[in-house]
């Protein structure tokens, strides 16, 4: 009937503000443009400052503002210490800064020290074999037969090395061209990368989110890989042979007795890794981002033509779910997603974003809300944004997306985009890049200007404005479960029990905390389902009908409806 996680031994020792807190997540290029060039920035973040405020979030995660030349949207960064100039300048983000701890949101920062961009300072300088820096990066003579170093895979596809006439090498990137990986293996890279953190930190960041971190250590001499379904090469650099000293060093260098939340992306990372990684017997972080529900629909790597990216079963995501709230019940911190800058719109993807869009919005934030753990909310969720319908190529902007479909078309012979066009409409990391949609104005009030990115055109049905104002506003439905989340601590700490792991459609679990214990029921399905939970009695704290089910024991749920009990 059920499986349960044992309930953990919750001291004042445990407490932190960043298990306790609501974590939501600012794409700064999409958020929100306040001087008209199509390009959201500082200052337009500061203006919808009140938005977030309004919502009750905890913590702000922005991702990358620094300088860059944007072959992947910042992630390549050129200067660390630097505001790059589409987004302002050092005076903007510390305004910003300033406005957030005013209303007491934290500021975690993005932190990519895998990669830089090939326009930083130190790989122009490594490129030059200028004294110190000629291994920065991983630069290799070509193979023997003149290719490249080894067989490695991108994870934007294609092959991970690129090459030099500078320097006359290859070098290696784990992404797109513009991104050469940094050689953590040399002391002075991580000596540099520690003292930038350190820097942040005492401008006042009150943390980070560690882009790839998990990546950062390569097997030395950089073999082949072993060819398989997925990418190749990851044995070699997912979670390599000197990730943990390198954290470990990290934490004593940066993290160590200060009172700041960590996350590391972590792609291909299980419980066991999660657990070395994070707290005071481990590496140190706070939390990490695994990636194992992301694959649900997918098998992750390689676009694949013959994969339904529409399909997947809510009995796996309970399995994922489930195993993941009982392996970190003791030992480290679950942080809890369904979506972000890179991965489709959780509307779209996990609910239904045609007739029930609002009840599976809603649906879906209380799934995140009621979860032990941390969760985090994506820009435009609050609101139930949705995918988009690419309808050429020239419309997408992603380098990963553009990468994929051309590797696809080549592969498979394909002249036509429209053959794709369903598969890029559901996987594009451009879904979630959109436009905030602000009101019903021209370009949904993101800007004065022609966006960087075009704006769903659902924006005049779909915005911040009509949504505030609608009766069954799912961003009021947001912010109450933010409000019941932070007055109740069984929603953070709570001994997590599933009910129905087998089922189809309905995914039911309990929270326990002490004498307190509350019951979620949630029909992922755009049909009514009944459901016997055995519960006799119990008092209904939200839900996302007007007339939800409350007829405990066995309820019959409409579809998307999620009911949330005092039992």
């Amino acid at each position: 009937m059920n499986e349960s996680a044992q309930t953990p031994d919750r001291t004042s020792e445990d407490r932190t503000w960043w298990k306790e807190a609501v974590v939501y997540q600012i794409y700064p290029k999409s958020f929100n443009d306040s001087d008209g060039d199509g390009v959201g920035d500082i200052q337009g973040i500061i203006d919808r400052v009140d938005h977030l405020d309004d919502l009750g979030i905890d913590v702000v995660w922005l991702s990358p503002v620094y300088a860059s030349p944007h072959a992947d949207n910042g992630y390549d960064i050129s200067d660390y210490r630097a505001i790059d100039d589409r987004f302002g300048d050092m005076s903007d983000w510390e305004r910003l800064r300033d406005e957030l701890h005013a209303r007491d949101i934290k500021v975690v920062m993005d932190l990519v020290v895998n990669h830089t961009s090939d326009e930083h300072e130190w790989f122009e300088k490594s490129r030059r074999r200028e004294d110190g820096y000629e291994d920065y990066y991983y630069w290799r003579d070509p193979a023997e037969d003149g290719g490249p170093p080894n067989n490695w895979e991108s994870f934007f596809g294609g092959q991970t090395w690129s090459w030099d006439e500078e320097r006359q090498q290859y070098y290696l990137h784990l992404f797109d061209e513009k991104q050469p990986d940094l050689n953590w293996e040399n002391p002075q890279v991580r000596e540099d990368v520690y003292e930038m953190m350190n820097w942040w930190l005492e401008k006042g960041v009150d943390g980070f989110r560690m882009d790839v971190i998990n990546l950062i250590s390569k097997t030395r001499g950089l073999p082949d890989g072993e060819e398989g379904d997925w990418q190749t090469g990851v044995e070699h650099f997912m979670n390599g042979p000197r990730i943990h000293e390198f954290l470990q060093e990290m934490y004593d260098e940066v993290l160590a007795g200060r009172d700041v939340m960590t996350v590391g992306e972590m792609p291909g990372v299980d419980i066991e890794e999660a657990k070395q990684y994070t707290g005071a017997d481990g590496d140190g972080l706070g939390m990490i981002f695994t990636f194992e529900h992301m694959n649900l629909d997918h098998d992750g790597g390689r676009w694949d033509l013959h994969e339904d990216y529409e399909a997947w079963d809510l009995r796996d995501l309970k399995e994922f779910v489930g195993r993941w709230q009982r392996g970190l019940a003791e030992e480290g911190w679950n942080s809890n997603y369904l979506g972000n800058h890179d991965q489709p719109r959780i509307v779209s993807r996990f609910g239904d974003d045609g007739q029930y869009r609002v009840e599976s919005a809603k649906l879906l934030g209380t799934f995140l809300l009621t979860l032990s753990g941390t969760p985090y909310v994506y820009q435009g969720d609050e609101i139930g944004m949705t995918n988009v319908d690419w309808q050429h190529l020239g419309e997408v902007v992603d380098v990963d997306t553009i990468n994929h479909v051309e590797l696809l078309m080549a592969e498979h012979d394909i002249d036509d985009y429209q053959e794709l066009r369903g598969f890029v409409n559901a996987r594009s990391r451009d879904n979630a890049r959109t436009p905030v949609q602000w009101d019903d104005s021209d370009s949904a009030g993101f800007t004065d200007g022609k966006p960087w990115l075009k704006v769903n055109d659902n924006y005049t049905e779909i915005n911040v404005a009509a949504d505030r104002t609608a009766d069954d506003s799912v961003f009021e439905y947001y912010r109450d479960l933010v409000d019941l989340r932070n007055e109740r601590d069984v929603f953070v700490y709570g001994e997590f029990e599933m009910f129905l792991p087998d089922h189809e459609h309905v995914f039911a679990f309990t929270q326990s905390l002490d004498d307190e214990r509350v019951l979620v029921v949630l029909n992922f399905s755009d049909e009514p389902r009944t459901v016997d939970l055995g519960e006799s009695d119990g008092r209904l704290l939200v839900s996302n009908y007007d007339d939800p089910a409350t007829d405990l024991p066995t309820l019959t749920l409409a579809p998307f409806e999620a009911t949330v009990f005092e039992v």
